[in-house]
């Protein structure tokens, strides 16, 4: 027994594409593109508004005292005028070791939050 929904469609035919249906299809896609590529263009011309580019530190060495390493790390940021909303994860590409994975395993809210 056919499907009285589906009787209305049996008998119709696809709609033939049109070159110009086709090229509105491809420049609605290369928009979509284009916007994609300005948002991240927009994204890394921010982070060199915010100097994370220019922010230089030595990844952390096993040897380091943690607490030492932190102190010099805040006083390096400050001194480079990092914006301090990208001292956690400047800080957490630093570390090694098991303050490395205690950081990775921070939820995100609080990885963010170096004053915590």
């Amino acid at each position: 027994m056919e499907n009285p929904d589906m009787a209305a469609y049996a008998n119709v035919q696809p709609m033939p594409m049109t070159t110009a249906d086709i090229l509105g299809q491809n420049l609605q896609a290369l928009t979509q593109i284009l916007d994609s590529q300005q948002q991240m263009l927009d994204c890394q011309q921010d982070w060199l508004r915010h100097r994370l580019v220019s922010f230089k530190m030595p990844k952390m060495t096993r040897d380091n005292d943690p607490e030492a390493y932190i102190k010099a790390f805040e006083h390096h940021a400050l001194m480079t005028g990092l914006n301090q909303e990208y001292w956690a994860s400047q800080l957490g590409a630093l570390v090694v070791g098991k303050y490395q994975a205690t950081y990775w395993a921070l939820p995100r809210d609080e990885a963010r939050d170096m004053s915590a």
